[in-house]
């Protein structure tokens, strides 16, 4: 597929999937044998692990709204930097909601083949969105 289709499968993953929570659409843009490759070495599987990712945030942060900065395209990999917006009105991994308002940063890429996700791996700035929700201290909170 060309650059330019790519991008279009990553635009509808943010546009359709992240912000207008159309859950069905995972199963058309992700192949049987996707794997998101977590930072920490963790990995989940399928269009169900998709799905399971994207749980999360849609339950924290039900007003959860990503933004594509930039796409790069290169044979079969995606790149995008986004902003990700949001106010932590749900439980995030245990922590109940703040009401505080995030915004986060951050870079992913996905490689797709045959107009199917097969793989995936982001970094996105989560300690400062744990700081801006009063979960963590900032640097130099706390001191007298």
């Amino acid at each position: 597929m060309s650059a330019d289709a790519n991008k279009a499968i990553v635009s509808r993953i943010f546009d359709e999937i992240a912000n207008n929570r159309k859950m069905d659409v995972v199963d058309e843009l992700f192949a049987t044998g996707y794997i998101y490759h977590e930072s920490s070495g963790h990995e989940l599987h399928g269009p169900e692990g998709f799905k399971q990712l994207m749980s999360q945030p849609h339950s924290a942060f039900p007003d959860f709204h990503i933004t594509a900065e930039d796409f790069i395209a290169e044979g079969d990999k995606v790149v995008c930097r986004f902003t990700i917006k949001g106010t932590h009105n749900g439980v995030l991994m245990g922590i109940p909601p703040t009401g505080k308002p995030f915004t986060m940063t951050g870079i992913v890429i996905y490689r797709i083949v045959d107009g199917k996700v097969v793989e995936h791996w982001e970094n996105m700035d989560f300690l400062g969105m744990m700081q801006q929700i009063g979960v963590l201290p900032s640097p130099g909170q706390g001191k007298d």
